[in-house]
């Protein structure tokens, strides 16, 4: 294999490890829709229904007793915008930019969720949850000028999370679960070298790996007083041992050749400080911290699947993040309770040499609102409605053919907002 095209892999796939989604990096927080009127604030506190298999596997304990569902989706839409602003290139012939800014790179997406709990005995509670815990879709147009920078990319991880939690006494109670978990990551990017160097025109490429992974969960619930609630929770990091393949739309024998690759992604290990206060008989407040380790993911080594010898790396350089969020819920009648929340998120990438084309992430604010109505006594509906604000960010991404060879820096700013509304069905029996 020639080394320009084991050396052009690892940009690539870094591309596809960076998407964009509805919490920092390329994490969904959208996982319940019940949390999704108060903006995921206090999640690892609030069992509200069997969605806390997934938030804080405690609270199974505090749920009806019987079998509890908690099922529904939630739909997300972005809206990410790219403006060009001085991206270049050595030579206009030998290595083009694309000729405009993309078109909206985001899309619309529904993400599924399935919860269920059921109560063995009175101290003993068994779960189990379904939904995507990492994803991202990102497409610009094919004459996007970032291109070679990328423009497509696709992470679908789903999350299988079978659950057990036990109430030592009135005051504590103890969860835990495995996750055995599926991550399929897709992408596309240009090949910046063309015509004047002699490589076809147009040219891409296109690398798909999949793989499965298995962590934990922890978590525990103390029942402070009557009326406070602290929850912690701590979720494992997961391996994946990507293995699949990279084609070009057009080889070039002994240059640019298809071939089966591997690469490790590792998606972060988060933990969580919750707090539910009661105010009264009518108004609950919810409060939460978490951290999140996105530092795991700082050098991407790629792998000839063939000999197992390393290709080449790419420093990537994510920083850990925090989020904090603070929301509330109102009993307004026997029927209705109100939902509010804001939440602020903080980015993995440092700076603007970082910040890759599906990639736009920057600093995030919440603003969320939602109810939920209680059908009979054993079943209920949540909706919630979430508007994200994303601060300005601004990219300068070198793109380097092959690796230490600078021939193009795509510069230019995003603009990125996400709205998502999620609705979800609870059943008791």
């Amino acid at each position: 294999m020639n080394k320009t095209n084991l050396r052009l892999i690892p940009a690539l796939i870094a591309i596809a490890f960076s998407g964009s989604a509805a919490a920092a990096g390329f994490q969904l927080q959208n996982q319940t829709g019940s949390g999704n009127g108060t903006a995921f604030a206090g999640a690892a506190a609030a069992a509200e229904d069997a969605g806390t298999v997934m938030w804080n596997p405690a609270g199974m304990t505090y749920l009806p007793k019987g079998h509890n569902i908690a099922m529904g989706g939630t739909i997300l839409h972005r809206s990410i915008e790219f403006t060009n602003n001085g991206s270049s290139t050595v030579s206009s012939a030998a290595f083009p930019l694309g000729t405009t800014d993309g078109g909206d790179a985001g899309g619309t997406a529904l993400i599924p969720f399935g919860y269920w709990a059921y109560s063995v005995n009175d101290t003993l509670s068994v779960g189990l949850g379904v939904s995507p815990t990492f994803g991202n879709v990102t497409e610009y147009d094919f004459s996007f000028v970032g291109r070679n920078a990328g423009y497509y990319a696709d992470i679908e991880q789903i999350n299988i999370n079978p659950s057990v939690a036990y109430k030592v006494n009135e005051m504590l109670s103890i969860g835990g679960g495995l996750n055995f978990a599926h991550n399929t990551t897709h992408f596309k990017q240009g090949v910046p070298a063309s015509t004047g160097l002699g490589f076809p025109a147009n040219n891409f490429l296109d690398v798909k790996g999949d793989a499965w992974a298995v962590g934990y969960n922890l978590g525990a619930m103390f029942q402070v007083t009557p009326s406070t609630r602290i929850g912690v929770t701590y979720r494992s990091e997961l391996e994946f041992d990507l293995e699949g393949n990279q084609t070009f739309g057009t080889q070039v024998p002994g240059v640019l050749v298809n071939q089966e690759i591997t690469a490790q992604l590792i998606t972060p290990a988060s933990a969580s400080l919750a707090l539910s206060q009661k105010i009264g008989s009518k108004l609950e407040m919810l409060a939460d911290f978490t951290w999140t380790e996105w530092s795991v993911i700082n050098t991407i080594q790629i792998k000839n699947s063939a000999t197992g010898a390393n290709q080449s790396a790419l420093s990537y350089n994510f920083q850990d993040t925090w989020r904090v969020g603070l929301g509330g819920i109102y009993q307004l009648n026997d029927a209705w309770k109100l939902k509010f929340g804001v939440a602020f998120d903080k980015s993995p990438v440092k700076s603007a040499a970082d910040r890759t084309m599906t990639l736009p992430d920057s600093d995030r604010t919440w603003l969320s609102l939602g109810a939920r109505y209680q059908y009979s006594k054993a079943i209920s509906i949540d909706v919630g409605y979430t508007h994200i604000f994303f601060a300005s960010a601004d990219t300068a991404r070198a793109v380097d053919f092959p690796a230490g060879n600078t021939r193009q820096v795509i510069r230019g700013d995003f603009k990125t907002t996400a709205d998502s509304l999620g609705l979800q069905l609870n059943y008791n029996f």
